[in-house]
């Protein structure tokens, strides 16, 4: 099995687990739970997004390229801005993500060389930052429609 499979399978594995990981850390912000949310609404984009980062790894490109389009991510940018979120607020999210994923591949991919592992950590905060773009662009869109006249 080659370790592209190993990271995407462990990831795929460990999503539910993971995303438990993350909301702990997300709860532990003062600033991210100055907007009150239930498990659900602050997860919900969690799985789709998981599933997107694994189809990155198990189907790679280039560093830096412009990632698959992510309607997750997307969607997550709208929602977070109709949820009173700042764009802070979604950068922190993205950082803490990046944490648990980390953490994550830490506790369950043992015996790989830390230069072979290097690549797809790589590819992951590659994806996770294009996630995060995506997530931007949508909020500061709906911002800008916020702020368009009314015509009557």
């Amino acid at each position: 099995m080659s370790l592209k499979f190993d990271v995407a399978s462990v990831l795929e594995r460990e999503t539910e687990t993971t995303i438990a990981d993350w909301y702990a850390l997300v709860e532990a912000e003062p600033e991210l739970v100055m907007i009150p949310l239930s498990r659900e609404d602050r997860c919900m984009h969690l799985p789709e997004m998981f599933g997107d980062l694994v189809d990155r790894l198990r189907n790679p490109l280039p560093l830096g390229t412009h990632a698959r389009a992510s309607a997750a991510a997307r969607d997550h940018g709208r929602l977070r801005r109709d949820q009173g979120y700042t764009a802070a607020m979604l950068v922190a999210e993205s950082r803490i993500l990046q944490v648990s994923i980390f953490q994550t591949l830490q506790l369950h991919v043992e015996d790989t060389k830390p230069s072979v592992l290097l690549i797809y950590v790589m590819s992951i905060a590659d994806e996770v930052d294009s996630q995060l773009a995506q997530a931007m662009k949508s909020y500061i869109t709906e911002a800008k429609l916020d702020a368009e006249p009314i015509e009557a």
